[in-house]
């Protein structure tokens, strides 16, 4: 059975950080490629966050290039979001997201919330 469960958020003041992780069960972790999305509130989900299988390529939405890094530690069958210099308009419910096609699978959801 497929399960990816995510940690980490919360709410943070403007300026502040906070790791998210996404911890994956029943499928091959290490052969999947691995993403970040967000969907703020009254927006459409976007992709914030983006992982190649070997790690070596990684992408990002311009507004958090600078701010935010993925990563992935395949031994843990975690990956990660690590994310700084947060904005109000970072505020969100960040998703996780493993794919290898036509597989997709998604992690539940957590609510990030960045204000003073």
């Amino acid at each position: 059975q497929v399960q990816l469960v995510e940690s980490g958020g919360g709410l943070v003041q403007p300026g502040g950080s906070l790791r998210l992780s996404c911890t994956a069960s029943g499928f091959k972790f290490s052969n999947y490629a691995l993403s970040w999305f967000r969907q703020a509130p009254g927006k459409e989900r976007e992709l914030v966050a983006f992982i190649s299988i070997t790690g070596s390529g990684t992408n990002y939405v311009d507004s958090v290039k600078g701010r935010f890094t993925i990563s992935r530690d395949n031994a843990m069958n975690t990956w990660y979001l690590q994310m700084n210099s947060l904005k109000p308009e970072d505020t969100a419910v960040y998703y996780c997201k493993a794919y290898r096609f036509p597989d997709e699978f998604w992690g539940q959801g957590l609510r990030v919330t960045v204000s003073s």
